[in-house]
C-alpha cells in the first residue's frame, strides 16, 4: 500500500481532470510560492545592504535590480508564452511535438541570455550614468551589476521553469527549486555581508548562487529521465514556434518592463510633490505590493497551463469553470489583502520607518489609500494571463501595456496636479479601475469565441 501511494505521488498532475477550488489552489500553490520567493530577492538584498553597508549601496541595489529584471524577462516571456503552446499541443495529443517545443524554448532562452550577458556587461557603466549615477554610486552600481550579469542565464532559467514546470504537471519541482534558491540567498547574504563584510559584492554573489540553484535544479530534473510528461531532448530550430511563444508571452515581458518605468515615474513625482519621505513611504508600500502582486501573478501563471490544455482539448465546459473559479479567487484574495493591509498598515510602517514619526504617519496615510488598489489588481492580472493561456498574445499585451504604461504612468503624472500630493497615491486606484473596464470589455468581446462566456460556452 505504501509503495502504491509513493508511486502515485510521483505521477504528474492530470490536467484533463475537473478542478475544484481547493484543487486549483493546491495546484497553483507552488507557482504562488515561486513568485513570492522571487519577489523577496530584492527585499533581502536591500535589507542587508542597508543595515550592514551603506545607504549609497542600498541606492545602487535599487537602481540595478530593475535593469536586471528587464533583461531577465526574456525567460518569463518564453516561459509564459511557451507553456501555453506546450500545454495546448499536449492537450491535442501531440506528445512528441510538445516535448520538442519544450526543449526548443528552454534552449532558445539560454542562448538569448548568453547574448544579453556578452552584449550588456560593457554597456552597464553608460546605462547607470544615464540613470544619474555618479562617483561612488556609479562604482557600486557597476560592481553589483557586473556580478549579477554573470548569473543572468540562471535567472532566465528560473523564470522560464516557473511556467514550464506547471505545463509539465510538476509544480512542486519549480517550487522547491525556488525555495532552495531563496533560502540560500538569505543565508549567504547574512554570511557574506553580515559576517564576512564583503559588502555589495557579497550581496551580488549570494543572489547569483541563489539564481543558479533555482535555474539548474529544474534543468537537471528535466534533462534526466523523470515522471513528468516532458523531458529535455533533441529539437529542431523552429522560428515560427519561437515567434509564436515570444508574441504570446510579450504581455508578461511588457508588464515587467513597464513596472520599472512606473517606479521611476512615481519616484520623480513623489520627490516633486512630497520630497524624500514620499519616496521612502512608496518604498515600504512597494515591498508589500510586490508580495501581493506575486500572489496574484503566481495563481494566474500557475492556472494558465490548465486553461491552455483544455483549450487544446476543446473542453469549453471546463474552460468556463476555470475562468469562473479564477475570477472568484482573485476577488476573494483582493478583499483579504485589502483588509490585511488596513489592519497591518501601522505595524508595517513601524517595522520599516519607526525612526521617523512624520515618515511613519505619511506611510500609514499612503497605505490607507493605496490598499484599495488590491481589490482590483488581481482581476487585471488574471485577464492578461487568461489571453496568454488562450494563445492570444496580442490582446494580452495590449491589456498589460495600456494598464501600466498608459493608465498608471498617465494617472501618476496628471492626478497630482489636479488633487495635490494625494493624487499620487490615488493614481494606482484610478489606473486599476480603468484597466478593469478594459479587461471586462475584452472578456465580453472575445470570451464567446473561446467558450468561456456567452452562448458558445453554454452550448458546450
Amino acid at each position: 500500500m505504501a509503495l502504491k501511494r509513493e508511486k502515485s505521488e510521483k505521477q504528474p498532475v492530470d490536467m484533463s481532470a475537473h478542478f475544484s477550488i481547493p484543487a486549483l489552489l493546491k495546484y497553483t500553490a507552488p507557482s504562488i510560492g515561486m513568485m513570492i520567493f522571487m519577489a523577496i530577492y530584492e527585499i533581502v538584498d536591500g535589507f542587508f545592504v542597508s543595515n550592514f553597508v551603506s545607504s549609497t549601496a542600498l541606492a545602487a541595489v535599487n537602481m540595478v535590480f530593475p535593469v536586471f529584471i528587464i533583461l531577465g524577462t526574456i525567460g518569463y516571456m518564453m516561459g509564459t508564452g511557451g507553456s501555453a503552446i506546450v500545454a495546448r499541443t499536449y492537450g491535442e495529443g501531440r506528445k512528441e511535438r510538445a516535448n520538442e517545443y519544450f526543449s526548443l524554448f528552454v534552449y532558445a532562452s539560454i542562448a538569448g541570455a548568453v547574448i544579453l550577458t556578452v552584449a550588456g556587461m560593457p554597456l552597464l557603466p553608460y546605462a547607470f550614468s544615464l540613470m544619474g549615477a555618479q562617483g561612488e554610486l556609479l562604482k557600486l552600481c557597476v560592481a553589483y551589476g557586473n556580478i549579477l550579469m554573470i548569473g543572468l542565464v540562471f535567472d532566465v532559467l528560473q523564470y522560464i521553469f516557473q511556467s514550464l514546470t506547471m505545463a509539465a504537471g510538476k509544480p512542486k519541482v519549480g517550487f522547491w527549486a525556488t525555495v532552495a534558491a531563496g533560502v540560500t540567498n538569505m543565508v549567504l547574504d547574512a554570511l557574506l555581508i553580515g559576517v564576512l563584510g564583503w559588502g555589495i559584492q557579497g550581496a551580488a554573489i549570494a543572489t547569483v548562487i541563489g539564481f543558479a540553484l533555482g535555474g539548474m535544479i529544474p534543468f537537471v530534473y528535466f534533462a534526466l529521465p523523470n515522471s513528468s510528461v516532458l523531458r529535455l531532448g533533441k529539437c529542431h530550430l523552429n522560428w515560427r514556434a519561437l515567434g509564436a511563444a515570444a508574441a504570446n508571452g510579450s504581455s508578461e515581458m511588457v508588464s515587467n518592463i513597464a513596472m520599472s518605468v512606473v517606479t521611476v515615474v512615481y519616484n520623480v513625482q513623489l520627490l516633486r510633490f512630497i520630497g524624500e519621505n514620499g519616496v521612502a513611504a512608496y518604498g515600504v508600500i512597494g515591498y508589500v505590493a510586490m508580495v501581493f502582486a506575486a500572489i496574484f501573478l503566481g495563481y494566474a501563471t500557475g492556472a494558465a497551463p490548465l486553461m491552455s490544455f483544455q483549450h487544446g482539448n476543446e473542453n469549453k465546459k471546463e474552460m468556463r469553470s476555470l475562468f469562473q473559479k479564477g475570477v472568484l479567487i482573485m476577488g476573494v484574495c483582493g478583499v483579504l489583502m485589502f483588509i490585511l493591509t488596513r489592519i497591518a498598515a501601522e505595524p508595517l510602517a513601524f517595522l520599516f520607518v519607526s525612526y521617523d514619526e512624520g515618515l511613519m504617519a505619511l506611510t500609514v496615510h499612503a497605505f490607507s489609500i493605496y490598499s484599495m488598489a488590491f481589490l482590483l489588481m488581481g482581476f487585471n492580472m488574471f485577464a492578461s494571463s487568461l489571453f496568454t493561456s488562450l494563445s492570444n498574445g496580442v490582446v494580452s499585451a495590449v491589456l498589460s501595456f495600456v494598464r501600466t504604461l498608459i493608465f498608471e504612468v498617465g494617472c501618476a503624472i496628471i492626478l497630482p496636479f489636479v488633487v495635490g500630493a494625494d493624487g499620487i497615491w490615488f493614481s494606482v486606484i484610478v489606473a486599476e479601475v480603468l484597466a478593469l473596464i478594459m479587461s471586462g470589455i475584452a472578456v465580453a468581446w472575445f470570451g464567446p469565441r473561446y467558450g468561456i462566456v456567452g452562448k458558445k460556452s453554454l452550448e458546450a
